[in-house]
């Protein structure tokens, strides 16, 4: 867990702050006796997932969204690990650029934060410098419309918006789109996007724990609840804030039912604890089947957007890893990064094997 920051008004700050530490009391003294939420996991990456779905749970269930905020807010918690990257404001779409200290090239990543399109906190400003501080690439996060205030389309239009921003400056073939949760799905709508309306796609999307289908799919929706820092009901509410009359369906605004053939590479990774697990898998499985260029990894250990444990963990570090090793095959050649024997559970097209 690392270091603590606060925001906010003071009584969130002070509530959230006891909350946290019942939770390590609580945690520490359960795992004393052998009592651990998952065999491999330490004692901070339990306390770490424990907050968060508390965090989420007063957020989600405060009559005020804009107070739910504040809440989840109030209380930040993050690894030891340090970033050297330079935040700046963008000019034209809200949003911020996140420039590395010493970048490797001139390619640049689109970033599509997540949150169940519902928030927007220090976590992803700190997930966006984590990204740009490993790939060593300047990255623009935009600051999107959030649910339940600004329903779909509203995210759709503000990729366009990213997308087009970005690149004016830089081309297509050198831009890489990354989304983590929402925000994968925010990634993988922009594909979509851009084969409509006949723009270029990127080099490669990369999508972290993707939210893949916004209505009830698989079993791990709900057994993984008891690993998960996302509960299955969030993911359901979260759909409905997205889509709140029914007006566009499950099927228009999940990425799963659409064809994704012929359009940018996708790299997928997941945890086999999380919630949204077997949509992941399920989504990747039909993509190869049509035909589109997939690879999705998986550690069966980690839960959701488990990345941003950095070097708390070596599923972590492993992941990152293979982001890197996924940009840089993609920025000169499609077929250069490999499957993994027992991480890599789908691959189809032209990713090696497929």
């Amino acid at each position: 867990m690392g270091k603590i920051k606060f925001s906010g008004p003071f009584a969130f700050r002070l509530s959230s702050f006891l909350a946290l530490n019942k939770i390590v009391v609580g945690t520490l003294a359960r795992q004393m006796v052998g009592k651990r939420m998952e065999p491999s996991w330490n004692s901070e990456l339990e306390i770490g997932i424990r907050f968060w779905r508390r965090q989420f749970t007063k957020a989600m269930t405060h009559p005020d969204i804009a107070t739910g905020r504040k809440i989840f807010d109030s209380l930040q918690t993050e690894t030891d690990d340090t970033y050297d990257v330079t935040l700046m404001e963008s000019i034209g779409p809200k949003g911020h650029w996140h420039h590395p200290s010493d970048p490797k090239d001139d390619a640049r990543i689109l970033y599509f934060h997540g949150g169940g399109y519902t928030f927007h906190s220090a976590i992803s400003v700190r997930f966006a410098n984590m990204l740009a501080h490993h790939t060593k690439r300047s990255l623009f996060s935009i600051d999107y419309r959030l649910t339940p205030e600004h329903p779909h389309p509203a995210q759709a239009e503000d990729a366009l918006a990213a997308w087009n921003y970005i690149t004016a400056t830089t081309s297509a073939e050198r831009v890489i789109v990354i989304g983590d949760s929402a925000g994968g799905h925010m990634a993988l709508t922009l594909l979509q996007t851009l084969k409509s309306k006949g723009l270029p796609q990127p080099a490669l999307c990369i999508g972290l724990c993707p939210w893949t289908d916004i209505g009830a799919r698989g079993e791990s929706l709900h057994e993984n609840d008891r690993y998960d820092l996302v509960q299955g009901w969030m993911a359901l509410r979260f759909g409905e804030w997205l889509d709140p009359a029914g007006q566009y369906g499950r099927a228009q605004l999940s990425p799963i039912t659409h064809d994704f053939a012929g359009l940018a590479p996708l790299y997928l990774q997941s945890g086999g604890r999380e919630i949204l697990r077997d949509m992941i898998h399920d989504f990747a499985a039909v993509q190869a089947e049509n035909g589109a260029d997939v690879l999705l990894d998986a550690w069966g250990d980690m839960p959701h957007n488990f990345h941003a444990y950095d070097s708390l963990t070596a599923s972590s570090s492993a992941a990152i890893d293979r982001i890197n090793l996924a940009i840089e095959a993609h920025l000169e050649s499609a077929d250069k990064l490999a499957p993994i024997e027992g991480l890599s559970v789908v691959q189809g097209g032209k990713f090696p094997g497929g």
